[in-house]
Protein backbone atom coordinates (compact mmCIF):
# COMPACT_ATOMS: atom_id res chain seq x y z
CA UNK A 1 0.00 0.00 0.00
CA UNK A 2 1.34 3.39 -0.99
CA UNK A 3 2.29 5.74 1.84
CA UNK A 4 1.47 9.41 2.08
CA UNK A 5 3.80 12.09 0.75
CA UNK A 6 2.74 14.54 3.47
CA UNK A 7 5.08 16.41 5.79
CA UNK A 8 4.98 16.09 9.58
CA UNK A 9 7.08 19.14 10.29
CA UNK A 10 4.81 20.27 13.14
CA UNK A 11 5.81 17.14 15.03
CA UNK A 12 9.44 18.24 15.31
CA UNK A 13 9.54 22.04 15.31
CA UNK A 14 7.32 25.07 15.74
CA UNK A 15 8.56 26.67 12.51
CA UNK A 16 8.15 25.39 8.99
CA UNK A 17 11.06 23.61 7.33
CA UNK A 18 10.77 26.11 4.47
CA UNK A 19 11.91 28.84 6.88
CA UNK A 20 15.35 27.23 7.19
CA UNK A 21 16.12 27.40 3.45
CA UNK A 22 16.85 30.85 1.99
CA UNK A 23 14.51 31.94 -0.83
CA UNK A 24 17.44 32.34 -3.23
CA UNK A 25 18.89 28.88 -2.53
CA UNK A 26 19.62 26.90 -5.73
CA UNK A 27 17.59 23.93 -4.45
CA UNK A 28 14.29 25.79 -4.71
CA UNK A 29 13.97 25.68 -8.54
CA UNK A 30 15.21 22.09 -8.56
CA UNK A 31 12.55 21.18 -5.99
CA UNK A 32 9.85 22.60 -8.26
CA UNK A 33 11.10 20.54 -11.23
CA UNK A 34 11.32 17.34 -9.18
CA UNK A 35 7.83 17.85 -7.72
CA UNK A 36 6.36 18.45 -11.19
CA UNK A 37 8.01 15.28 -12.54
CA UNK A 38 6.78 13.25 -9.57
CA UNK A 39 3.30 14.68 -10.05
CA UNK A 40 3.27 13.30 -13.60
CA UNK A 41 4.28 9.89 -12.22
CA UNK A 42 1.44 9.86 -9.68
CA UNK A 43 -0.82 7.69 -11.85
CA UNK A 44 1.94 5.14 -12.38
CA UNK A 45 2.65 4.99 -8.66
CA UNK A 46 -1.05 4.38 -7.99
CA UNK A 47 -1.07 1.48 -10.45
CA UNK A 48 1.98 -0.35 -9.13
CA UNK A 49 1.18 -0.10 -5.41
CA UNK A 50 -1.34 -2.47 -3.82
CA UNK A 51 -4.61 -1.17 -2.41
CA UNK A 52 -4.32 -3.17 0.80
CA UNK A 53 -1.64 -4.01 3.33
CA UNK A 54 0.76 -1.99 5.38
CA UNK A 55 1.64 1.48 4.14
CA UNK A 56 5.07 1.86 2.61
CA UNK A 57 7.29 4.90 2.39
CA UNK A 58 5.88 7.18 -0.30
CA UNK A 59 7.74 6.63 -3.58
CA UNK A 60 8.08 10.40 -3.97
CA UNK A 61 10.13 10.55 -0.77
CA UNK A 62 12.31 7.66 -1.92
CA UNK A 63 13.03 9.46 -5.22
CA UNK A 64 13.66 12.86 -3.58
CA UNK A 65 16.26 11.68 -1.06
CA UNK A 66 19.09 10.80 -3.49
CA UNK A 67 18.49 14.19 -5.16
CA UNK A 68 18.35 16.24 -1.97
CA UNK A 69 21.35 14.91 -0.08
CA UNK A 70 24.16 15.79 -2.53
CA UNK A 71 22.51 19.02 -3.66
CA UNK A 72 21.84 20.12 -0.08
CA UNK A 73 25.51 19.66 0.78
CA UNK A 74 26.62 21.90 -2.08
CA UNK A 75 27.06 25.49 -0.96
Amino acid sequence: MRGSDGMQEGLFTMTKLEDFVPWDHPLRPIQVLVNEALGRLNGLFNEIYADTGRQSIAPEKIVRMPCAVPLGAAR
